[in-house]
């Protein structure tokens, strides 16, 4: 067996020659790679940056920010930690045991404390900066969609727009700068492994503006039973404060909220959605739950539908912006929930014009006005169809819900190709249901008058105001000119009949065409007489009557004295001075015809004593005169 030793014959020269001497040759160090130099070299970079910033380390650190003390160190601190990121992700690829892992591990541990400290004193400190309203002004000024001008939100002075502009520049560049260190920030914490720390604190802080916000607006969420309990008036109350704030939370709250976490969380779209949704959808559903709440619950009332239309229209003008702002995935329950507000809204307020249908056929047909005036319930009625008149969504809640029995109502009284063209037909044709059911109501009641001419009077009153109320109103353009023509011929048609009943027999006794008739003085003594005591008992029932609509007031005067006082004048010139020779015929000529005149001017105001004073003075006047 061979042995391996030293030979006894070779010489040290020959063991030197062969083994070369330690100062030639080194035995080998074990060899780095790639990986662990650039983790040493970063070691050493990162160390005494991130160390420094330990708030364990030093008081300085503990009571210090990094952000406000010096953003330039901010950045660089920012910089250094995602170098340190980058190089651990390089060295666990290849020896996810090594030793500077370890040492690597511990200085991100204390990196991140350092940020998530800095992110939450930034958020806390700068609530002002990031209020809502400053990052959603903001966001609109410098959208390419906003052509708003300073000024056109400052009504004010050249002066007083530029300060304010400047102002406003002051607080958005502060507003993008907090954003910009907010972002930053999240961007090396989530980059980092760390998101999940990062958007705790944003969503703690956060959330607890959005609520107190939301709170401080007056909304709260509403049990069905207290809806239900509440008066009317308590509801109002609580029904504007919603109307109010809606605007205030969709375009600043949400939309400020919006802004600010696609900014912060820009680098991703899951962190940012959920973010948002969990910041926001509690209040929204809140918001978004009220007007189905109150729909559901409250009390019926007359005045109830226009604050339903209320909601109903400021959750349609808020529409795009509620679809854009709540867009996400796990925030379209929120929209879930507004739309089913419309919905319930929408059916309240169909069920409401049922109801006030039902109560108009309920109104009694017994129930006149004194004086033949206009009725409360056409006060009520047409005030009740122009406030609805105003509402542009009312076609939209009626589209598919024409009025259950319109094929009752004549052609004389729906003009169906307009209805049909119109811009929304079937609130064309809800409102002229409501009018046809209210005149039908009027023409029963006008039956229950004694006097034939107060019935008629009446008829020409309530349409008068009818058809003022629809040429004053949207409702004009809702029913059309045509339909106002058809009845304002009945209201002329009417008016001719009045004039008939009341003031034919006065009319009529005066003697026509004096020039071509033969009379004594006799006659002329008894045609006197009886023109005396027509006209008499016809004033003194014309006293108690009104018009209130003065254009119409005057109207029916001057026909009426049209048709009296020409044929009255020349049979009083014809007589007058004949009557007043004759000691027999004293007496007889009671009126000249600027009594009547004056007569006339005074009716239709409803005052009868204050009238029948007035012609007592002219006839005292007149006789004096005509004693003379």
């Amino acid at each position: 067996m061979k042995k391996f030793g030293f030979s006894p014959k070779r010489s040290s020269s020959s063991f030197i020659a062969h083994y070369p001497s330690p100062s030639r040759f080194a035995l080998p160090a074990p060899t780095r790679s790639l990986s662990d130099s650039v983790m040493v070299q970063t070691l050493g970079l990162a160390e005494p940056v991130i160390v420094k910033w330990d708030p364990e380390s030093s008081t300085y650190a503990k009571v210090t920010s990094l952000f406000y003390e010096n953003r330039t160190e901010a950045f660089e601190f920012i910089k250094i930690v995602n170098k340190l990121h980058k190089a651990m992700h390089s060295l666990a690829a290849e020896n996810s045991n090594s030793e500077l892992l370890i040492r690597a591990q511990h200085l991100m541990q204390i990196a991140m404390k350092r940020l998530e400290k800095e992110f939450y004193q930034i958020l806390s400190l700068n609530r002002a900066q990031l209020d809502p309203e400053s990052v959603s002004t903001r966001s609109s000024r410098t959208s390419p969609r906003s052509s708003l001008s300073l000024t056109e939100l400052f009504d004010e002075s050249d002066d007083e727009v530029r300060v304010a502009g400047e102002l406003i520049t002051e607080v958005e560049n502060a507003a993008e700068g907090v954003m910009k260190d907010l972002k930053t920030i999240a961007d090396c914490m989530i980059s980092s492994g760390y998101g999940r720390e990062c958007v705790n604190i944003y969503k703690l802080i956060r959330k607890s503006i959005v609520d107190e916000g939301i709170y401080k607006l007056g909304i709260q969420k509403l049990k069905p039973t207290h809806v239900h309990k509440m008066a009317f008036e308590v509801l109002d109350v609580k029904i504007q404060s919603w109307l109010d704030a809606l605007k205030i939370v969709v375009k600043t709250l949400f939309h400020g909220e919006r802004v600010l976490c696609d900014q912060v969380f820009a680098s991703s779209d899951s962190i940012r959605e959920a973010c948002y949704t969990d910041i926001t959808k509690e209040g929204a559903l809140i918001l978004f739950g009220f007007p189905e709440i109150v729909a559901k619950n409250s009390k019926k009332a007359p005045e109830r539908i226009f604050r339903m239309l209320d909601m109903y229209t400021a959750i349609a003008d808020r529409w795009p912006d509620i679809v854009f702002l709540f867009s996400f995935q796990s925030t379209s329950v929120a929209v879930n929930q507004a739309v089913n507000a419309l919905v319930k809204l929408g059916e309240t307020v169909r069920l409401d014009l049922t109801e006030y249908e039902a109560l108009l056929n309920k109104e009694s047909l017994k129930t006149t006005v004194a004086g033949a005036g206009v009725h409360k319930v056409t006060l009520d009625t047409m005030n009740y169809l122009s406030l609805l008149g105003n509402y542009g969504v009312l076609a939209d809640i009626l589209l598919d819900n024409p009025p259950p029995e319109k094929v009752q109502m004549p052609e004389t009284f729906i003009d169906r190709s307009f209805t049909e063209d119109s811009p929304a037909p079937a609130l064309s044709l809800w409102l002229t249901w409501f009018i046809f059911v209210l005149v039908c109501k009027l023409d029963a009641k006008a039956k229950h008058y004694k006097d034939v001419s107060q019935a008629y009077l009446f008829l020409v009153n309530n349409l008068q105001h009818i058809i003022s109320t629809v040429r004053s109103s949207n409702l004009r353009y809702l029913l059309g000119d045509d339909w106002i023509n058809k009845r304002k011929s009945e209201v002329q048609k009417f008016a001719a009949n009045y004039e008939r009943v009341a003031w034919g027999q006065v009319i009529d006794s005066v003697p026509k065409n004096m020039s071509a008739m033969t009379m004594t003085a006799e006659n002329a003594r008894d045609c006197f007489k009886k023109i005396n005591t027509l006209f008499d008992e016809t004033h003194r029932k014309q006293l108690a009557v009104e018009i209130p609509n003065s254009k119409l007031r005057d109207e029916i005067k001057v026909s009426v004295a049209r048709k009296l006082l020409p044929a009255y004048t020349e049979f009083y010139n014809a007589w007058r001075v004949e009557m007043g020779k004759n000691r027999k015929y004293a007496g007889v000529v009671k009126y000249a015809p600027e009594d009547i005149g004056h007569a006339l001017s005074d009716l239709f105001f409803g005052s009868g004593s204050a009238s029948a004073a007035s012609m007592s003075s002219s006839l005292s006047e007149s006789r004096t005169s005509l004693s003379r």
